[in-house]
């Protein structure tokens, strides 16, 4: 029997037609197509073995069928629990608790509600934030984003508290983190694949581009961030994601890691790492469709970290 996998996408378009055509081309008695999706009974089943979803983070009925479809035993890439309780405060905690450095961290209160929360009822717990603290903890610059975001998107660079607080007047109902601006002298994005295979790409954020450099790290340096990337990933369960590292005086930091549909467009990647990407997803995808291995014994918390 012929072996199928789903691809769930958005507006990107060199990387899914690329990855349909890898995977069809290597004849391996599995094929890789566009899901079409109109309504779901509960309990349906999935027709595929594995699922590759490139934008469920912004379309809701998407998240709620690859959830129905992990209950039906197919591998979604990237888990769809996992992904809906993650955020980047979570995250520098795991990897402080993996012994991996990562910038101080502070999650703050939203600045806005839904309507229905009545400040001086619905907010009891709630204290005023001590921003001088905040300030005496993090050090200046601070780093104002979205626990929840992702693509440099709502991505503050504060000098100052006032300016500290205006951005963080401006973010209406995101939750927001606070972070340790760490002053790099280099940058970079790993693509991580199936928890195995980990690119080091050399990445300048300022210019938001990728330079292809292969011996842009020391040997240590990058068998320490391989290794440290593999750490992570496998904690998350992300057979699908990025990791950034900004390097200060040789130690790299573990800047975002929730990153679990990166960008894999030609012109962001370059054609070389493109290249690399496309065949890895589909080598892993196969390996994943073939294996047979449903996340539903993943679904415990406890056994994910």
């Amino acid at each position: 029997m012929t072996l199928k996998i789903g691809l769930f996408v958005g507006r990107e378009w060199s990387f899914p037609p690329a990855f349909i055509e890898e995977v069809n081309r290597r004849d391996e008695g599995v094929i890789a197509e566009y899901v079409k999706i109109g309504g779901t009974v509960m309990d349906e089943p999935c027709p595929y073995a594995v699922i590759i979803d490139r934008i469920s983070h912004e379309v809701p009925y998407y998240r709620t069928y690859l959830k129905n479809a992990v209950l039906q035993g197919t591998r979604v890439v990237n888990n769809p629990f996992m992904w809906t309780a993650d955020d980047k405060f979570f995250e520098a905690s795991l990897a402080t608790k993996l012994g991996i450095a990562s910038p101080k961290t502070v999650v703050l209160p939203n600045k806005q509600y839904v309507p229905g929360i009545i400040h001086p009822d619905s907010l009891r717990n709630l204290d005023a934030v001590d921003w001088d603290g905040i300030i005496r903890y993090l050090g200046l610059p601070v780093v104002l984003k979205d626990a929840h975001g992702g693509g440099w998107r709502d991505v503050y660079i504060c000098q100052s508290k006032e300016e500290l607080i205006y951005s963080y007047d401006q973010s209406g109902l995101l939750t927001m983190i606070a972070q340790e601006f760490i002053e790099w002298e280099h940058y970079v994005r790993c693509m991580c694949l199936g928890q195995q295979e980990v690119l080091p790409m050399k990445y300048d954020p300022k210019e938001r581009k990728y330079h292809v450099e292969h011996a842009h790290l020391s040997p240590e340096l990058g068998q320490r961030i391989v290794a440290e990337s593999l750490a992570l990933v496998q904690a998350l369960g992300y057979d699908m994601n990025t990791v950034e590292w900004a390097i200060r005086d040789g130690v790299p930091y573990a800047i975002d890691f929730m990153n679990p549909a990166p960008d894999m467009d030609i012109y962001s990647l370059t054609p070389f790492y493109f290249d690399w990407a496309v065949k890895g997803m589909a080598s892993m995808a196969i390996r994943l469709a073939k294996e047979a291995q449903p996340q539903l014994q993943e679904m415990r918390w406890n056994q994910l970290f």
